[in-house]
């Protein structure tokens, strides 16, 4: 068990094969109040958040077990600190084993003529273990899933195998003949069944590739480096990455990766962010700059001071997103959800009306009609139905991650792959927010430095992009002192001084409607314009490209900026967008996505304060990696790299993984009702029945493997 901050609680779970499974557990724990309950009976994932009440863990897992599935505890939630184990033989590969080597003379009798096979006793003592294999591993599960109203996949299994084998067993007792021997039916289904179950547990694993690759970015240990009072010199000790706190100070070689999120404070180096960002390129870093836990560092020498645990590294909140991502289903998936809850008690309806019809209405043998109700029951596969969208999903969330793309829930992917308008802001979305002053002009008394010192401590309270360069640009002005400062979205920055002045920087909104409109950005006293600035601003990577791809799949494309007119034509024109919104406040965006939803799937790519409203509005909000933390916490996308080509490889992504679900889900529906009738009529024995249950399963987790290589770029 594990219990994070946010009151997080993780379970590992044994037992689930199938969604009824995981629907059966998930209405378990709702009932007892739980919230976010999230299970994933591919990967043995047990989520849930905390009731405001006490929590009694020990009857929800008393509970769970009772269900007839084994909580096993901690779930290995990351591991980033966890080495490599070696592979052990689990419970289900040892079921496999033993019933294999029962089940294979069974299955040799039908073939070959050793009368020693053909023994009703022989044949009755290598079933029994099987059998017994099948109650412990189906009829266990199966029975549980009855309590919570909702059976899962091993009540068909159950049955099937204890149809043939109850039916077997009595024509042994009564010696009924051969015609009542099914032995190997009853023992190949479970065995052929348990093939399944393992190879689709070694296909879901891969699934879970990427996530994996991400947690053992994380290094094990770190050198941190202390100074010695007494010796009058510095010492450098190799400690376990757990033990490192904010503050401590950490020295990183060439070769070497980040050990957590910090500052460098000595130095200069060349960072690999690859595993990060998604960027192939190393990135120059120098004292003050910020470096990524995990990242390595390709050349040069540093000092860093840690300034998170590691609970809360970039790394880890990436890994734990991916993870709760997952939680959500798609909406595509809740009609799968509702087949799944009434699929197994219509299976069982249909096979008892297979033998109805084909023993007493068409008068088919006893033997025939029984093996056409087995066929029936081995042959449906709720199963498939249910790895249809998590398999798909984890894959997809798992190789945009990688890209150093971040998507909060599944629902996500769906909407933007259906999305049929991207709506951009200028600054720090299309631009790369690196802002130069081109031209400074003063229209009062107060001289240049007076100027740039009521600049640099307005914008020195604001968390807007083009603040960093506005204060960097004022930094030699005179010194003045300015309270009860706020910044007013999409206007400007007030404050005043001890004298009740009033000092403001800001757009063209601040300006009196008579006042000249000639500058980006204005800077008054008691409404009186005192100087102009005008800044330059260059496009980011990937720009072009971007709008371009968003053109070719017949996507609107619209900007809505605070920029003027004349900047907001050009940088229109330039990038072939088609439609433009200058001057425009956070309110006048909020209206437009507003008004544009109506008749739109609508996604916003911002970045920055003025920005939050309108991403959270939208169908779907993009944020970049320089955002706010507003802006990032508005949006459902985060893009970890600048360089606006991610945008396109996240749609990309978003459209190839929801095509995969949908091909999934149709596998999964065509296949249940083409193969249940197909058994009913008799064209399919048990066993070929139970072999194409199996690989049901495996052709869907296939599919959404396809995803790991199929081109995005």
């Amino acid at each position: 068990m594990n219990n994070t901050n946010n009151n997080l609680i993780e379970l590992e779970v044994e037992g689930m094969t199938c969604s009824n499974c995981a629907l059966g557990i998930t209405k378990f724990l709702e009932n007892k109040g739980l919230h976010n309950v999230y299970v994933n009976f591919a990967t043995n994932e047990v989520q849930f958040t905390q009731a405001p009440v006490q929590l009694d863990m020990n009857s929800i897992i008393s509970g769970i077990e009772k269900l007839g599935y084994h909580v096993i505890g901690e779930k290995k939630e990351n591991k980033i600190q966890e080495s490599e184990k070696k592979i052990k033989l689990n419970s289900l590969e040892i079921k496999l084993l033993i019933s294999a080597v029962f089940t294979l003379p069974l299955f040799l009798s039908m073939f070959l003529p050793i009368a020693f096979l053909h023994n009703h006793y022989v044949q009755l003592a290598l079933c029994i273990p099987v059998y017994f294999i099948g109650v412990i591993h189906f009829g266990k599960s199966g029975l549980g899933s009855l309590r919570t109203g909702i059976a899962n996949m091993d009540v068909l299994i159950f049955v099937g195998s204890t149809a043939a084998f109850i039916y077997s067993l009595t024509g042994t007792l009564f010696n009924l003949g051969m015609d009542y021997l099914f032995y190997e039916t009853a023992a190949t289904i479970i065995t052929l069944v348990l093939v399944g179950n393992y190879i689709e547990k070694r296909s879901v694993a891969k699934t879970t590739t990427a996530i994996k690759e991400l947690t053992e970015i994380q290094p094990q240990k770190a050198k941190q480096v202390v100074y010695d009072l007494q010796d009058a010199k510095e010492k450098i000790f190799e400690i376990p990455i757990q033990e490192i706190k904010p503050d401590t100070i950490v020295l990183v070689n060439t070769g070497d990766k980040i050990p957590l999120d910090g500052i460098i404070i000595w130095g200069e180096a060349s960072i690999d962010e690859s595993m990060i960002t998604g960027e192939s390129i190393p990135v120059d870093k120098k004292i003050d700059d910020i470096v990524i836990g995990g990242t390595i560092l390709v050349h040069g020498t540093v000092k860093v001071k840690v300034t998170s645990e590691l609970k809360d590294t970039t790394l880890s909140k990436i890994v734990e997103l991916v993870k709760m991502a997952q939680v959500q289903k798609p909406n595509i998936q809740k009609l799968a959800d509702r087949i799944s809850a009434v699929f197994v008690p219509v299976v069982l309806a249909i096979a008892i009306l297979t033998f109805c019809v084909s023993y007493f209405a068409i008068h088919i043998s006893l033997y025939d009609s029984i093996l056409r109700s087995i066929a029936v029951l081995v042959i449906a596969c709720p199963c498939a139905m249910g790895l249809a969208t998590p398999t798909a999903v984890m894959v997809g969330l798992g190789r945009a991650a990688k890209n150093g793309i971040l998507l909060k829930g599944s629902t996500t992917l769906e909407n933007f792959a259906k999305t049929t308008m991207v709506v951009f802001d200028k600054t720090g979305t299309l631009t790369n927010g690196k802002f130069t002053i081109k031209n400074f002009q003063l229209y009062s008394n107060y001289n240049k430095l007076q100027v740039l010192g009521i600049i640099h401590a307005l914008e020195n309270h604001s968390s807007h992009p083009i603040a960093k360069s506005l204060t960097a640009f004022s930094a030699e002005g005179e010194t003045i002192e300015l309270k009860n400062i706020t910044e007013k979205k999409g206007v400007g920055i007030y404050g005043t001084d001890d004298q009740n002045r009033n000092y403001n920087i800001g757009s063209s909104n601040i300006l009196k409607a008579d006042s000249l409109h000639i500058h980006d950005l204005y800077i008054t006293v008691n409404d009186q314009l005192i100087a102009g600035l005008d800044i330059e601003d260059e496009l980011k990577a990937g720009v072009k490209s971007t709008i371009d791809y968003f053109k070719n799949a017949g996507i609107k494309t619209v900007l809505l900026s605070g920029d003027t007119e004349e900047k907001c034509v050009a940088i229109s024109k330039e990038l072939g967008i088609d439609t433009y919104y200058a001057r425009q406040t956070p309110e006048d965006k909020l209206k437009k996505i507003r008004e544009y939803s109506l008749d739109n799937n609508v996604t916003m790519v911002g970045d920055g304060i003025n920005d939050s409203p309108a991403l959270s509005l939208a169908q779907t909000g993009v944020s970049m990696s320089n955002a706010t933390d507003i802006a990032m916490n508005s949006a459902q996308i985060i893009l970890l790299s600048n360089n606006l080509e991610y945008l396109a490889i996240a749609h990309k992504l978003g459209k190839m993984t929801y095509s995969t679900i949908k091909q999934n889900l149709f596998w999964a529906f065509f296949y249940n009702v083409l193969a249940i009738p197909i058994a009913a009529v008799g064209l399919l024995n048990p066993m070929v029945a139970a072999i194409s249950m199996a690989f049901s399963d495996v052709m869907v987790i296939g599919n959404s493997l396809r995803l790991r290589g199929r081109k995005i770029r």
